[in-house]
């Protein structure tokens, strides 16, 4: 308490939220930190690297098809002003189980290729069964999008950390009964309808009567740049191991994935609470100056508390790899050390995206996102002619050469006076 107290004294009012919210995604990190280490111990030490593998694959597949459900309805409502709240709530839960039947569908379609095309049944196999996943999250939609409007981001940290808890802990449990690539998938399955539950009784919500759906336009403007940017981030981050797995072979993309969630994975999962804690945050600005405060205090902020840990990390991977996932992965500590380089841009890089949307700019981070992932990747697939470490030290190079200038001159431009309110009504006319 006294800890807490000092903080409030010190830090200025702008970034108090912003703290708060890091704060409550930090401790649930932590909290969820120790059974990702040990199922990541049990999977390397029971599943060959092969099934690793197979499961990248199929992890991959689903993480670029399910990130089409990020089509930017849920930042509408956050972003709604109060007396449209209703409308847009009632809109946005239809569109959202229209959406997520479309991506469901999509990711069959990508089963039935795979099978058909490519002989991959098994990861065919896994796709056709994650794609359950699509029929479980619609009916907590707005509820989950309605507590970080609320600023209960310390609700919603719970409820993530819980699901990936739950993730860790049946994919250890999995691993040692069935060591197989379903050890891997199936708990992103099974922790779906926790993740439901938990957010239906953290946040009550029921459909408006009398009040009309917001016109679906309203959606779709904003909503566009947010799905680009959000396909091609997702595109960097898992096209990277279906090149690897092309290029150099299945098992050398069991490594890769390996050293990617041993470390980039972990800094991934801070940039991923950055963008949460900082979307509300720049919404709810009351004025110009106030809105470049809050910037430069992210800024200082986002790279003041996790640059210090992409560094350790960087620096202890040839400690911690070997004494925690065992000496036969020894030779991969370089490569986490490299993958954990990509960290830093993308910390940056998040918060841009924050400020761009919030300012309405969203078509603008949609092309720096889109650019960044093609030059990582096409810096990957070179670097891949030369083995596995020349790969990813392409692929980091290709970031930081691309986002560091580009995310620069955003919030140089952003620490001056802006020139319109965030989200103005006539925006989603």
């Amino acid at each position: 308490m006294q800890l807490a107290n000092v903080i409030e004294r010190v830090l200025p009012a702008s970034a108090r939220p912003v703290v708060s919210g890091l704060a409550a995604y930090g401790a649930a990190e932590i909290g969820t930190r120790v059974l990702r280490i040990l199922a990541i111990v049990v999977i390397a030490r029971q599943i060959a690297p092969a099934e690793i593998g197979v499961a990248a694959l199929a992890i991959s597949l689903f993480e670029i098809v399910r990130v089409l459900a990020n089509s930017g309805i849920g930042q509408r409502i956050i972003a709604a002003a109060d007396d449209e709240l209703d409308s847009v709530c009632n809109a946005a839960r239809l569109l959202f189980t229209l959406w997520c039947a479309g991506v469901a569908a999509v990711q069959l379609l990508v089963a039935c290729m795979l099978w058909l095309v490519f002989a991959k049944q098994d990861v065919a196999a896994m796709l056709a069964v994650l794609s359950v996943v699509y029929f479980v999250m619609p009916p907590g939609l707005v509820q989950v999008f309605l507590l970080m409007r609320d600023g209960r981001l310390g609700a919603t940290a719970r409820i993530a950390a819980t699901q990936t808890a739950a993730d860790h802990l049946l994919s250890l449990m999995l691993a040692l009964i069935w060591p197989s690539a379903w050890a891997l998938v199936l708990p992103r399955l099974l922790t779906a309808p926790i993740w439901l539950v938990l957010v239906r009784r953290a946040r009550t919500w029921n459909r408006a009567e009398g009040v009309a759906p917001a016109p679906a336009r309203s959606f779709f403007r904003f909503g566009a740049g947010v799905l680009v940017t959000e396909l091609t981030t997702a595109g960097r981050q898992q096209f990277d191991k279906l090149i690897v797995g092309a290029l150099l072979g299945t098992e050398a993309l069991g490594y890769y994935f390996f050293a990617f969630n041993a470390g980039l994975g972990i800094a991934n999962s801070f940039v991923g609470a950055l963008a949460i804690v900082l979307f509300p945050h720049f919404c709810k600005t009351k004025d110009e100056a106030d809105r470049a405060t809050r910037l430069k205090h992210a800024l200082v902020l986002a790279l003041g508390v996790f640059g210090p840990i992409v560094i350790a990390q960087i620096l202890l991977a040839p400690v911690y790899v070997p004494l925690l996932f065992g000496e036969q992965w020894a030779p991969m500590a370089p490569l986490v050390s490299i993958l954990c380089l990509a960290a830093l841009p993308m910390i940056v890089a998040s918060v841009t995206t924050a400020w761009l949307r919030a300012t309405n700019r969203a078509e603008r981070d949609a092309v720096i996102a889109g650019v960044g992932s093609a030059a990582a990747l096409a810096g990957l697939a070179v670097g891949c002619l030369s083995g596995l470490e020349a790969a990813a030290w392409s692929y980091v190079g290709a970031l930081w050469l691309v986002l560091l200038p580009a995310t620069g001159l955003v919030i140089a431009h952003g620490l001056r006076a802006q020139r319109k309110p965030s989200f103005p009504k006539e925006y989603f006319a």
